[in-house]
């Protein structure tokens, strides 16, 4: 498997779909990545070259924040919001959605499982 920025992508798929293993790389980045190191994008990962390994590598990290230090800005500005105490930063404290959605019926992924009501017997 090729490693870029610490990240090991598989080797069996094209190196547009590839790229995306690196978090911070979406479908339209790879491609400016591909386009701008003058890779193929067609062509499968396992047949890159150590140079064109090292030429993404090193396009990608002057260019975009990938990996560890985006994780680390998105965990700061979320922490950023919560210490303010704004209305998104206290929904983030509550664990309710952020954005507006409704939580009346749905919201469960954010609100976890239910609380179970009743079943509860006593040990005799």
């Amino acid at each position: 498997m090729p490693r870029i920025l610490g990240v090991d992508i598989p080797k069996e798929k094209k190196v547009k779909i590839a790229l995306r293993y690196i978090y911070g790389i979406g479908p339209s980045n790879a491609l400016e990545v591909l386009k701008n190191t003058g890779v193929d994008p067609e062509k499968k990962a396992s047949q890159l070259s150590d140079e064109e390994i090292s030429k993404i590598a090193s396009f990608i990290q002057s260019n975009y924040k990938v990996e560890g230090e985006l994780r680390r800005e998105i965990t700061q500005n979320i922490r950023r919001l919560m210490d303010i105490g704004c209305y998104r930063g206290i929904r983030h404290k509550k664990h309710l959605p952020v954005r507006g959605q409704r939580t009346r019926c749905n919201a469960r992924t954010r609100k976890g499982p239910r609380p179970r009501v009743g079943g509860i017997k006593k040990k005799s």
